[in-house]
């Protein structure tokens, strides 16, 4: 009986520490929790900024912190944004680069996209130099270079360069394709 008295006060006291660990660990796990909450709500605050930051949402707020906010002429309303102006160029007709192989031609229409309408005299007074360019450039193309949409972008890259460096004062913001057609 001494045995079974030595037992259940070990068990007592075995209770009673397996008790007192649970309770710590039970305070473990509430603090484990709380963490987890708080790093899920930062993640979370974190990642909404981020996304209102990349799709432009905060521009506003942003410029407003970093003084920009002066955007308004002297009649009080905001500046109005300028109209593109368009230009076309006469249609072009080159024959690819082959390397001797069957003869490939290339029919292109492009239009430029101007800064101001009064660049158009500015370009018609150099077009001849602009297609020129144009036609050097185009001549050494392979069909290879236009596959893709990354040939196409290389190309109005490339093509914007020459016509900027053609027409040095005007500003040409773009080249856009109305048609191309390789044959």
């Amino acid at each position: 009986m001494a045995d079974d008295d030595d037992e259940q006060e070990e068990g007592g006291e075995g209770e009673a520490a397996e008790e007192g660990e649970e309770g710590e660990g039970g305070a473990k796990g509430g603090k484990k929790k709380l963490l987890i909450l708080i790093g899920v709500a930062l993640l979370l605050v974190v990642g909404g900024a981020a996304a209102a930051y990349f799709t432009g949402l905060m521009d506003p707020l942003i410029e407003m912190v970093a003084g920009g906010g002066h955007k308004k002429a002297d009649g009080g309303e905001e500046a109005a944004p300028a109209t593109a102006v368009f230009h076309e160029l006469p249609e072009l007709l080159v024959n690819l680069n082959t390397g001797g192989r069957k003869s490939v031609f290339l029919k292109i229409r492009i239009s430029l996209e101007l800064e101001k309408a009064e660049d158009i005299p500015k370009i018609e007074g150099v077009m001849p130099r602009v297609i020129d360019n144009f036609q050097v450039y185009l001549r050494e193309l392979r069909v290879e270079d236009l596959k893709g949409s990354e040939g196409m972008y290389r190309l109005r890259e490339e093509l914007l360069m020459r016509v900027s460096a053609a027409a040095a004062p005007a500003k040409v913001n773009d080249v856009l394709f109305k048609e191309m057609l390789v044959q």
